[in-house]
């Protein structure tokens, strides 16, 4: 997937909504496309646990009739003429607010900077497998850990097109990826958990999934030397109220 495609489609769709709501009788209109893409999988003890992928693209739009204002939210392949006369019957029936509307033209972004946010990487779902299980197996091969409490990686990309009835057009992608490892040690009530995860907007700076194992297993051994306080304390009973009390072993 591409920036400057979907951008170029989604700018289309916003301008739509703009126009169809001046059409209908809005002074001033403003319209948002906002996309959302994520993969992800979780696996634990070297089996798979969840695979899950979800996309969206949804549109608000805000109109303005003097002062009255209205907002109406939709998917992205909703009608615009439709939006736009529900979103304009509803703003001339709403009280005054004069506390809302578009911004300066004059203080408007004319050439936005390029922020580096996106990374057009594309990670398939068996690559997240891969490095999932990859971060399990190093986390599990660290003397003292004893289970593994799930390892994930993930991939997904969030952005939006704006678009205004004087004349604004702006819009942003951002892209993030991430792996993570969890891992217990111990037996019983002296059980411990800790983890390690990288999350980055690029690819490329993404932790190994290897390191991401190893420190996870190694932040958690490093624990090992502190005693847990259920392994210590014990509730008990006592006037018909729970309380904790010390635990020590019976000489026999």
């Amino acid at each position: 997937m591409t920036d400057t495609l979907d951008a170029a489609k989604l700018t289309d769709r916003v301008a739509a909504l703009v126009e169809a709501a001046k059409r209908a009788g809005a002074d001033a209109a403003d319209a948002v496309a906002v996309r959302g893409r994520s993969a992800g999988v979780s696996v634990r003890l070297g089996k798979v646990e969840s695979t899950e992928a979800s996309e969206g693209d949804d549109v608000s739009l805000r109109v303005f009739v003097g002062k009255r204002v209205a907002s109406v939210s939709a998917t992205a392949a909703s009608d615009p003429k439709a939006l736009a006369e529900r979103a304009v019957a509803m703003a001339r029936v709403s009280p005054e607010d004069p506390y809302q509307g578009l911004a300066d033209p004059a203080l408007l972004v004319v050439t936005p900077r390029d922020l580096d946010l996106f990374d057009a990487t594309e990670v398939s779902t068996d690559q997240l497998k891969e490095a999932a299980l990859a971060s399990e197996a190093a986390a599990l091969a660290v003397t003292g850990v004893t289970n593994s409490a799930g390892s994930s990686a993930s991939a997904g990309l969030g952005g939006l097109v704006l678009a205004t009835s004087n004349g604004f057009v702006g819009h942003y992608v951002a892209s993030r990826f991430s792996r993570s490892a969890s891992v217990i040690a111990g037996e019983g009530t002296g059980m411990e958990r800790d983890y390690e995860y990288s999350s980055r907007q690029h690819f490329s700076d993404l932790d190994a999934p290897d390191d991401i194992g190893r420190k996870a297993g190694e932040r958690q051994r490093s624990r090992g030397g502190e005693k847990s306080f259920h392994q210590n304390w014990v509730p008990t009973l006592k006037e018909n109220s729970l309380v904790w009390s010390p635990f020590r072993l019976s000489s026999g």
